[in-house]
């Protein structure tokens, strides 16, 4: 099967009747028009086999994933997700695989009515890479995007979901847990399927100050957020531990490591301020998506960590660095 035999088979089809995409796949250019008084939302990311996925994925598993993190970027800042792109480095041109693939990747951007509109397909190490885009409403020529740099002392702080059973999954691949046949099996479907919390981002619009989506761990993403808005924070232990599925399966230490630093859980962490609390609970109500209020935004640069009684506890967790 040749390159363009592979693109017309397992990832072209007519722009959807009434959408954004004015020409998609099959020119040097696809046409894409965002809705009037719209901005467009850019993002992208890479997958490489061995550094972002495991080679044993099944591959309908792997399309999903491959555009689901890049819908979260979409979902953090309250976008809309209107087309995306594919680069593809593929070893060899194998049905078995594409097929499936494609499957999964399409079927989670027809939820999200988000239409592959182009990209690029060569021999050579597995490798996706997708770019999407989305619009978020103009007010006054200002977007209304959700930003890391809003965040404000006295803020709560909140994340979206469920965090750390990505990581639980990978130290049983690895050999360094073993926990029940059911917990694994959740904790796969999360580290392998996640959800973007699209809805929920659009949701929080004019609700949240500031939003991030948490992909390299929680306390690496929420420093973006500190660090762009000039402030700290302090989380309530307590209150992050029952954020993760598997709680009874680990230990405290082990538990509140993975929710931390644990990566890959493609949730929201976002702020908004006190007398906000009824809005985020409807958001998450209209968006069918648990929040949790895990602390509140403080002054002092960096995040601290609290027991019940408000006791500082000494950690020493950090987000995932592809460099470090």
């Amino acid at each position: 099967m040749g390159e363009f035999d592979l693109i017309a088979r397992y990832f072209t089809r007519p722009p959807r009747p009434g959408g954004p995409t004015l020409l998609g796949v099959g020119d040097d250019c696809a046409l894409v028009q965002p809705s009037p008084g719209h901005a467009l939302a850019i993002s992208s990311d890479m997958l490489v086999e061995g550094r972002h996925f495991l080679s044993t994925v099944a591959p309908d598993r792997l399309g999903h994933k491959a555009l689901a993190v890049n819908l979260s970027d979409l979902a953090a800042c309250g976008a809309t997700p209107l087309a995306f792109t594919l680069a593809l480095a593929l070893p060899r041109a194998d049905p078995q695989w594409l097929e499936p693939f494609s499957r999964g990747l399409l079927a989670l951007a027809d939820a999200h009515g988000c239409e592959l509109i182009g990209g690029d397909t060569t021999q050579g190490p597995l490798n996706l890479c997708i770019t999407v885009f989305g619009e978020v409403p103009l007010q006054q020529g200002r977007s209304l995007a959700l930003l890391r740099s809003g965040a404000r002392v006295g803020d709560d702080l909140y994340v979206s979901g469920h965090l750390g059973d990505a990581r639980l999954a990978l130290e049983v691949f690895r050999g360094q847990l073993s926990v029940p046949a059911a917990v694994f099996d959740a904790a796969r479907a999360r580290m392998e399927t996640p959800t973007p919390r699209v809805a929920l981002g659009q949701a929080l619009r004019g609700v949240a100050t500031a939003a991030a989506d948490i992909s390299d761990g929680l306390v690496g993403d929420l420093g973006h957020i500190l660090r762009r808005s000039g402030v700290g924070a302090c989380i309530e232990a307590e209150a992050a531990l029952s954020v993760i599925a598997a709680r009874d399966a680990l230990d405290a230490e082990q538990a509140l490591g993975f929710v931390l630093a644990g990566g890959d859980d493609y949730e929201l962490v976002f702020t908004a301020p006190p007398d906000a609390r009824a809005a985020v609970q409807a958001a998450s109500a209209h968006s069918q998506t648990p929040v949790t209020r895990i602390g509140r935004i403080e002054a002092d640069a960096g995040w601290r960590l609290v027991d019940a009684q408000g006791r500082a506890l000494q950690r020493q967790d950090q987000a995932f660095d592809h460099f470090k």
